[in-house]
């Protein structure tokens, strides 16, 4: 069964980016290492509530659910977590897939 990490990110215009642009080069490569497939990676967002207005939008496929634990969870993301964690706001879900 496949599962979805998914999240959307808030990017204050007065504090800025901070250290997000590095967060978003180096996790591609380790989110790929465990099996990770990017299926959506994009600033380009439509807003269908004026409640939720997230600036980046991220879902990621991963064949299994020891897939996407292993990555988030592995040393190389916990090194980098506080890069996104000190200079966003990001919202994050994990869903099943329906094969």
């Amino acid at each position: 069964m496949s599962w979805y990490f998914m999240v959307d990110t808030y990017i204050d215009e007065e504090k800025g980016r901070g250290e997000y642009n590095e967060y978003i080069r180096k996790v591609k490569p380790i989110v790929e290492a465990h099996g990770g497939r990017y299926l959506v990676r994009t600033e380009h967002v439509s807003h269908l509530s004026g409640e939720r207005t997230p600036q980046r939008a991220i879902v990621i496929r991963f064949d299994t659910r020891e897939q996407l634990d292993s990555c988030f969870s592995s040393p190389e993301y916990r090194a980098i977590m506080s890069k996104r964690a000190e200079s966003v706001d990001s919202r994050a879900i994990i869903a099943e897939g329906l094969d």
